[in-house]
């Protein structure tokens, strides 16, 4: 009922697989003071993330975000044709050469990939050494348990044990703990695995914003002047984050 009554008027009864929505849900960014603001600081954190170089930065998960418009020759990619992006592609097959990015960048995209195991293999295949793959991903904590087991649309499975997905759409098909159950419950795993890569740093926050923002598919629950407000709570917040927190910022260095 709460999920009901929050939702954005633009999203009742779309289908989450329909490439208009995508589209739609730039649209609502936009158009959403709060919520803008919280992407851009998303985007710079990213950007920061990124080694220098002439090689291109791959963005998987183009449609609904703006990346482009604070990192210059950045390579737009999503899984179905959108307005205004470079390649249509899937994760676990990426039409690069061996060695040829210098940076995988994703907002919200690796929990709704199928094969997580996948995508990092054709990660470490292209990214060159030194290259990066930096995320913004739900994350596992007390709080995010209620707040994405309760007020979100998309599965969030924490004892799931696979790293894959049940067969299902793009965006339809989800697990919201896959991050946090990759780069923290099977961190053992994925370094056994994957020793290529180091993860350089898994940094927790958004105890409240993104909530208070209404994210893609709820109204928004505070006005954009606010938004300077509600981060300097959550900064007073952060030695919390381990248990408030909602998102993290992943960052994952290719080894020479």
């Amino acid at each position: 009922m709460l999920k009901q009554l929050l939702a954005h008027p633009l999203t009742r009864g779309l289908d989450l697989d329909d490439p208009r929505t995508t589209a739609l849900r730039l649209s609502i960014i936009q158009s959403k003071p709060f919520l803008r603001q919280l992407y851009v600081e998303w985007y710079r954190e990213i950007c920061d993330a990124m080694p220098e170089g002439d090689a291109p930065v791959l963005e998987l998960g183009s449609g609904a975000g703006f990346l482009d418009e604070l990192l210059p020759d950045l390579i737009t990619s999503d899984v179905f044709r959108i307005p205004d992006i470079s390649l249509v592609l899937d994760g676990r097959a990426l039409p690069f050469r061996a060695a040829s990015l210098r940076g995988i960048a994703m907002t919200e995209v690796l929990h709704h990939i199928p094969n997580a195991e996948l995508f990092l293999a054709e990660a470490t295949r292209c990214v060159r050494p030194g290259g990066v793959i930096a995320m913004i991903e739900p994350w596992v904590t007390t709080w995010s348990r209620f707040v994405w087991g309760h007020l979100h649309h998309e599965p969030f499975l924490p004892d799931r044990e696979s790293w894959t997905l049940p067969p299902s759409g793009p965006l339809s098909g989800a697990n919201g703990a896959l991050p946090w159950i990759v780069f923290e419950r099977d961190r053992e795993l994925f370094c056994e695995r994957f020793p290529e890569w180091e993860i350089r740093s898994i940094r927790v926050n958004l105890p409240l914003r993104y909530l208070l923002s209404g994210g893609v598919s709820m109204r928004s629950l505070m006005p954009g002047w606010s938004f300077s407000t509600w981060r300097s709570l959550e900064h007073w917040l952060d030695r919390w984050m381990d248990t408030v927190g909602t998102f993290a910022k992943i960052v994952l260095v290719r080894r020479g």
